[in-house]
C-alpha cells in the first residue's frame, strides 16, 4: 500500500502580550508619587522600548487641581490653608485623594495600544466598570463627562496627561474613604452630581480585594501581561 504523507498542522501561538510592570504601593505622599511618574515618563520618552507601568496606591489627604482648573471650585483659600494642595499637569478640575481611595497611575506608551486620547479615557472607564460588575454594581458613564457613576453618584474620577503618547496621572476609585474632604470642593467642577463610594453600596468591601480586581481588569482591557515589581522608591 502506498503511503501518503500529510502535512502536520502547526499551531498558531497567540500574539505575545506586551508586558507591564505592576507596583502595588501602600500609602504614598502625593509629591513622592508625582516625582515617580515624572521620572518614569521621562525615561520612556527617551527610550520608548521600556515596558509600560501601572502604579496602584493610596494617598494621605490631598487636593489636586488640573493644569487649567479654576480656583472657584475650592471652598477654602489655598494660600492660607492647613490642607495640602497641588496644581499638576493633568486635565480636569479639582479632586480629592485620601486613604480608602484606590489611585491608579498608568504609564503607558499609547503607540503600542492606540494613539487616541478619547479611546484611552474610555478604556480607563471600562476597567472600572468591569471591576464594579464583579461586585454586582452597575457602573455608568455620563455623556459629555469623564468618570464612572453608580446610581447617580460619582465613584471614580479620571484625569490624564499624555506627552509624546506616554501617559501619566490616571484614575481614583472611591472604595471605602471618608467623603468629608469632598465637602470642601466642587468635585471635578460638577456641582449637581454627588460623590459616592463603593462602601455605600457594599459596607464590607475591602480595598485590597478591589486592588486585585483593578489590576486584573486593567490587564484584561489593555491586553497586557502584568508582572509585579517591588520597591519602586529605590528606582529614584
Amino acid at each position: 500500500m502506498d503511503s501518503t504523507t500529510f502535512p502536520i498542522p502547526t499551531e498558531h501561538p497567540e500574539p505575545q502580550r506586551y508586558r507591564c510592570w505592576l507596583y502595588n504601593e501602600a500609602q504614598v505622599p502625593y509629591s513622592v508619587a508625582w516625582k515617580w511618574q515624572q521620572s518614569l515618563v521621562a525615561a520612556r520618552r527617551d527610550n520608548p522600548e521600556l515596558e509600560d507601568v501601572l502604579i496602584l496606591l493610596e494617598h494621605p489627604p490631598v487636593y489636586t487641581l488640573g493644569q487649567g482648573a479654576s480656583l472657584d471650585f475650592l471652598k477654602f483659600d489655598p494660600t492660607g490653608t492647613e490642607f495640602e494642595v497641588h496644581r499638576v499637569e493633568r486635565g480636569g478640575e479639582v479632586t480629592y485623594h485620601c486613604p480608602g481611595q484606590l489611585v491608579g497611575y498608568p504609564i503607558l506608551n499609547l503607540r503600542r495600544h492606540q494613539q487616541d486620547l478619547h479611546w484611552y479615557l474610555r478604556q480607563l472607564e471600562e476597567v472600572l466598570i468591569q471591576v464594579l460588575e464583579t461586585y454586582g454594581l452597575k457602573g455608568e458613564r455620563v455623556a459629555g463627562m469623564t468618570g464612572v457613576w453608580v446610581e447617580g453618584r460619582k465613584v471614580a474620577a479620571i484625569g490624564i496627561k499624555v506627552s509624546r503618547w506616554i501617559t501619566m496621572h490616571g484614575f481614583a476609585l472611591n472604595v471605602c474613604p471618608s467623603l468629608k474632604g469632598f465637602e470642601r470642593i466642587v468635585p471635578c467642577g460638577i456641582p449637581d452630581k454627588p460623590v459616592g463610594s463603593l462602601a455605600q453600596f457594599i459596607p464590607s468591601i475591602e480595598l485590597d480585594s478591589v486592588r486585585q480586581e483593578v489590576a486584573a481588569g486593567f490587564a484584561r482591557v489593555f491586553d497586557l501581561q502584568l508582572i509585579e515589581q517591588y520597591e519602586l522608591d529605590q528606582l529614584f
